[in-house]
C-alpha cells in the first residue's frame, strides 16, 4: 500500500493518521518514554491527537475543522501541527521519516505490524522486543477504541 502524504479522502487521512501513530509509538525513544511514564494513557492520547491533527492538516483542513473533529481546542491542534508539543514534535519527525523512506509503512496499516530494524541483535532480544510491541499494540487498540 502506498501512503499518501497529502491525503484527499477520509480513508487516506485515516491511513496516514494510523501510520503516524503506530510509527511514532514504535520509535525507541517513545517506547522508553511510555515504559517509564506514570501517565501512559495521557501520553498515548497526546500522540493519537497529534497524529490525527497532522494527518488532517496535511489534507488541508483548518485548525478549526480539526479541533471540532478531534474534540480539542484550536490552540492544541496548532501546537501539535507546528511541533510545539512533545507529541507533536515526535509525530512531525515520524512524518518526515516516512516521507523520506527511512521508516517503512509496510505492515503498519492492515493485518499486523512488521518491525523493520537497521541494527542486528540476538534472536532472544528480538523476541523480547516483539513481545513488548505486541503488548503495546493491544493497549493502543484499547485506547483507540475508547477514543
Amino acid at each position: 500500500m502506498k501512503l499518501n502524504f497529502n491525503p484527499v479522502t477520509k480513508e487516506e487521512i485515516h491511513q496516514l493518521e494510523i501510520a503516524l501513530l503506530v510509527g511514532t509509538l514504535f520509535r525507541k525513544e517513545v517506547l522508553e518514554e511510555i515504559r517509564n511514564s506514570a501517565e501512559r494513557l495521557t501520553w498515548v492520547d497526546s500522540l493519537a491527537v497529534a497524529a490525527g491533527a497532522l494527518a488532517r492538516a496535511k489534507a488541508g483542513m483548518t485548525a478549526s475543522e480539526i479541533a471540532e473533529e478531534l474534540g480539542r481546542t484550536e490552540a492544541t491542534i496548532r501546537e501539535h501541527v507546528k511541533g510545539e508539543t512533545k507529541a507533536g514534535k515526535l509525530v512531525n519527525e515520524t512524518y518526515e521519516l516516512l516521507k523520506e523512506g527511512k521508516l517503512s509503512v509496510e505492515g503498519l496499516i492492515g493485518e499486523g505490524i512488521k518491525v523493520v530494524t537497521t541494527t542486528t541483535g540476538s534472536d532472544e532480544k528480538l523476541q523480547e522486543v516483539k513481545k513488548e510491541l505486541e503488548e503495546i499494540k493491544q493497549k493502543l487498540e484499547s485506547v483507540i477504541q475508547k477514543l
